[in-house]
């Protein structure tokens, strides 16, 4: 992870593991409001009133923790991850002071193209998020899990044969545009993608049940599965698409 962002307390855990469920898009609230946070330090499972206050915020500022059910779940830990990062707070799955007093005077997403489209998605390799814009206003901001960087040779069961393929696991920065798409899950030659949205030749948006806080994929988009929910339905054909940034470890 960057070194320079100061953490709430200890790493958390790194894999979100839920099954898809449709998630409610509310407009983002200002950056300017100041609400009256919660103190009370929360960590993964917990359950409760603080909770429901912390998801019902996310919610407002354009994240998405799915229902504000009061159970702090993997759902909700994608949605504080991104939170924590769009704020320069290291994520983690305990929720702390730091993070409390960011609830309540949040911080924007840096803006990737200043003369960018109305409407358009940014992904910010540096920091591993997307931010969808419609319309000129942030709509969605999610945690992701972009392309690993490390070379890779599979050998898989492709249109009938057995077929070995290999290549970087990059996820390369430029200008794009979306394309096609499929519903549910769809199988390609290196693994199954839920939802897939594609914007640079084979690389796409799309859902998966792990999307941990390093670069992991062989070179896609990763996102939260509640997330490949929603998302087709607010980013159509020919959006364009901008990836920029590099992911540094720690």
């Amino acid at each position: 992870m960057r070194t320079s962002q100061a953490p709430d307390t200890q790493a958390s855990p790194s894999v979100v593991h839920e099954p898809p469920a449709a998630g409610k898009s509310l407009p983002a609230a200002t950056a300017t409001a100041t609400v009256s946070a919660p103190r009370k330090t929360l960590k993964l499972g917990a359950k409760g009133k603080t909770v429901t206050w912390m998801q019902k915020r996310l919610t407002e500022l354009g994240y998405r923790p799915g229902k504000a059910d009061g159970q702090y779940g993997g759902t909700t830990l994608a949605a504080v991850w991104a939170f924590q990062k769009v704020n320069d707070i290291k994520p983690t799955s305990t929720i702390a002071r730091r993070t409390w007093e960011a609830l309540e005077t949040p911080k924007t997403p840096k803006i990737l193209v200043r003369n960018g489209k109305p409407t358009r998605a940014e992904v910010n390799l540096t920091k591993q998020i997307m931010v969808l814009y419609v319309g000129g206003q942030v709509k969605l901001i999610t945690h992701v899990s972009s392309g690993s960087g490390i070379p890779y040779c599979e050998t898989t069961t492709w249109q009938g044969k057995e077929q070995r393929f290999c290549g970087s696991a990059s996820t390369p920065t430029g200008d794009y545009r979306t394309t096609w798409r499929a519903s549910g899950w769809h199988k390609s030659y290196l693994g199954q993608l839920y939802n897939p949205i594609f914007f640079n030749g084979g690389i796409a948006f799309h859902g998966a049940l792990s999307v941990p806080l390093y670069p992991a994929s062989h070179g896609c988009v990763r996102m939260p599965m509640n997330v490949s929910v929603e998302l087709p339905g607010l980013l159509g054909k020919g959006v364009p698409v901008h990836v920029k940034g590099k992911f540094r470890r720690a």
